[in-house]
This record gives structure tokens, C-alpha cells and sequence, in this order.
């Protein structure tokens, strides 16, 4: 029998020990041996729940029982998770962990304390739930040299955005029906303005890299500022708008940003709607791979962390490559990044040629929105698009298009 610790009861540590007890048969089964969970630590009491019989208050009964081999990390944030992960690693403990940001924080450092112990810190469930997306690029693509990460990596957004496009309703109004159905915090900042996804492409960045990548150097675009008049736009040239997550090596530069962007029918990433995630690696050798799921939620996201418990149960004082190097990855000034735009003016077709002065020729798209009227730019620099944007009189709005 493995015994083993969590740290946290929400919502992803009360999963993981629904699936520990409801699948412990299949467990027992894969693994060669029964999981059970010896402690739950929380703050709070949960009287007459299953967990009353194994909830602890002090961390230090995990830290210093010798028969607790593995601890669970579903706490979140920073602080205090970083402190008991780094102290139950330094006690020989292997560690799985679903905190997107404590990897993309602290990731670096808790891989090595690993190494030099011998453990193992898995984070398979920090980047799309339930997802298998980050055992798979370690393990299954490690012979392929990855030149682009692009994802849905948020359901809240895709679910706002989905709900804009198909009902036509106010980001407002789309986020307010999100929180109602507990797709969206109350406080929704992390996800809205992207900050959510940035930690998770820096992740996945890293990985496929093999270097640090910093979430705090990635542009970061949410999707307040995307209107009901931009999907008529999309809808007029028939496509989607999606809060892409990118990481591209293209002509020697690695270029990362997130930001909202129109996505063609053609692209995988085209038809992922709602809650679900969508995580697009493309390989130099393999092609293109697609990933699709839920993205959150209590069972889905505590199925890929039980997974990650059953593997250190399976390596047990044997480190398994699981991450990056310490080297940090410099990426290049999305200035020289070279893309289409969809920009929105003041005005009608009489603008044409002032637009195309300003751009390029490109195409002029009326989507009926009274006063105004949309270009689509030929393929342009960053840099470029903005200079000749600040030149332009009544500039409403643009938006990226994914290629």
C-alpha cells in the first residue's frame, strides 16, 4: 500500500480524493498497488464528510511521517504552497501539484531540488486539466524539435467568447452568465485579461524549449475589449475569434504573446467552443498534433494529478526528466513578429486607398456596422501595423489573425 498526503480540500484536492476512493480498485489494479490518502490538510473543518477521518491542520504530521511518500499540492498560488512543496520535497517526498502558478513561478527550482534528491515534482495537471498535454510532450514528442505551442488554454474565456458569437451577447453580459454557472470567479481578472493562459503557454513554452521562459516577459492581451461588433466582422468572413496562448520558433527568433485573435475554419483550433481547451503542437517532424478537452474542473483536473501520484509511486527514489533546464530562454520583441491584422475605422469604402497607402494592399470588409468600416491588412510586422495605425485617424479596434 502508498500512502500519500494532500495538501488542500477545494475543489481539485477533494477530486483527487474522490478518484483515489472512488477508483481505487482501477488504481490498485494499473499501479500494482493501493493508494491511500493518509492525510487531507486544510484550514477549515468538514464535519460529517468522508475526509473528517484524515483531516490534519499542521502541515509538519505530513512533513514528518516517514510512511507518506507522496504529497498532493491543490492549495493554489504562491504562498504557503511553495513553502510545503519545497519542504516535502526537501524530506525525500516526490510531489504532484495542479498550480499553474507555482510551476511557472518556481518551476525550475523545484525540478532541480528534485533531481538532487533523487524525487520526483510532477505538474502534469497545471496546463489543461485533464488534458494530456505535458507527459505526452516530454515522453511522446521528446524525439520531434516543437516549433510552435498554440492553445485555447482558458475555459472561461472560450466559454465568454462562445457565448458572444453564437447569441450575440455583451462580453458583460457573457461573464455574468459564466460566474452564474461557475464557469468564472467573481473576481475574474486572471482569466479575463489573460494573465490565466500566460502561466500555462509559459509552461508549455518551457517544456518544448527546454529552457525558462518567464510568463512575466510574454505580451498579454485579455478579451475585454473584444465587442459585439468584432464578431460581426468575424462572422462576416466566417470565422471565430479565440484567446490564443503562442509559442513560435520562426526564422531563428521565439516569439510568445497572448492575445485574442480571428482563427480561419481551416485551423484546429477553429471549432473548439465553450468551456473546452484546445492545445495545438506542431512538431518538425510529427506535424501537427491537437489536444482537446475540459480544460478545469474538479474530477477531470484531479484524474490527471492521480495520474501524476500513480507514476511517482512508480519511480519511487528514481528522478524522471520532467521539466526544463535552468537556462533562460530569451524571447525576441514581438515588434519583428509578421502577421494579418483586422483593423476598424471611422468611415466607409472611400477609405480604401488611405488604408492601403497606410498597409499594403489588403481587403476591405463591410460587416454592416453603421460608421464604419474594417481592412484586412496583408502580412505585416507587429511594429509596421502599429506605426501605420498611429497614422490613421478613427481607429475603432484590430484585432490579430492566426495563421
Amino acid at each position: 500500500m502508498r500512502q500519500i498526503a494532500i495538501m488542500g480540500y477545494g475543489t481539485i484536492g477533494s477530486g483527487v480524493f474522490d478518484v483515489v476512493n472512488t477508483n481505487r480498485e482501477i488504481i490498485r489494479k494499473n499501479l500494482g498497488e493501493e493508494l491511500r490518502v493518509k492525510y487531507v490538510l486544510d484550514l477549515r473543518d468538514f464535519p460529517g464528510e468522508p475526509v473528517e477521518e484524515v483531516l490534519i491542520h499542521d502541515v509538519n504530521i505530513i512533513l514528518e511521517d516517514p510512511e507518506v511518500d507522496i504529497v498532493v499540492e491543490t492549495m493554489g498560488g504562491l504562498e504557503p504552497a511553495f513553502t510545503f512543496v519545497r519542504s516535502a520535497l526537501e524530506r525525500g517526498k516526490s510531489v504532484a501539484t495542479s498550480n499553474k502558478e507555482l510551476v511557472a513561478k518556481h518551476g525550475v527550482e523545484l525540478l532541480t531540488l528534485a533531481k538532487e534528491k533523487n524525487i520526483n515534482f510532477f505538474f502534469g495537471a497545471s496546463v489543461g486539466g485533464g488534458i494530456p498535454i505535458i507527459r505526452p510532450m516530454l515522453r511522446s514528442l521528446c524525439a520531434d524539435d516543437i516549433e510552435e505551442v498554440t492553445g485555447i488554454l482558458n475555459g472561461t474565456t472560450n466559454y465568454i467568447l462562445t457565448k458572444m458569437a453564437q447569441e450575440g451577447s455583451s462580453f458583460e453580459d457573457a461573464l455574468l452568465e459564466a460566474q452564474d454557472n461557475g464557469f468564472a470567479e467573481r473576481k475574474p481578472e486572471a482569466d479575463v485579461e489573460g494573465f490565466d493562459a500566460c502561466r500555462k503557454i509559459a509552461i508549455l513554452s518551457s517544456i518544448a524549449l527546454g529552457r525558462q521562459v518567464d510568463f512575466e516577459e510574454i505580451p498579454t492581451e485579455g478579451i475585454t475589449g473584444i465587442t459585439k461588433e468584432d464578431f460581426l466582422y468575424a462572422a462576416k468572413l466566417g470565422w471565430a475569434i479565440k484567446l490564443l496562448a503562442s509559442s513560435r520558433k520562426e526564422n531563428g527568433h521565439v516569439y510568445a504573446m497572448v492575445a485574442p485573435a480571428l482563427v480561419q475554419p481551416a485551423h484546429p483550433l477553429f471549432a473548439v467552443c465553450d468551456v473546452f481547451n484546445g492545445i495545438m503542437v506542431h512538431g518538425n517532424m510529427v506535424d501537427d498534433v491537437m489536444f482537446y478537452g475540459r480544460g478545469a474542473g474538479s474530477h477531470a483536473t484531479a484524474s490527471a494529478v492521480t495520474a501524476d501520484v500513480m507514476d511517482a509511486a512508480r519511480h519511487l527514489h528514481q528522478n524522471i526528466y520532467a521539466g526544463w533546464s535552468g537556462e533562460k530562454q530569451e524571447l525576441s520583441d514581438v515588434g519583428s513578429w509578421e502577421k494579418q491584422f483586422l483593423i476598424r475605422v471611422e468611415g466607409d469604402a472611400s477609405r480604401e486607398a488611405e488604408l492601403a497607402q497606410a498597409f499594403g494592399q489588403g481587403i476591405l470588409v463591410d460587416a454592416g456596422v453603421a460608421g464604419e468600416v474594417g481592412y484586412l491588412t496583408p502580412v505585416i510586422s507587429e511594429k509596421e501595423f502599429a506605426d501605420a495605425a498611429a497614422s490613421l485617424s478613427g481607429v475603432r479596434g484590430r484585432i490579430r489573425v492566426q495563421a
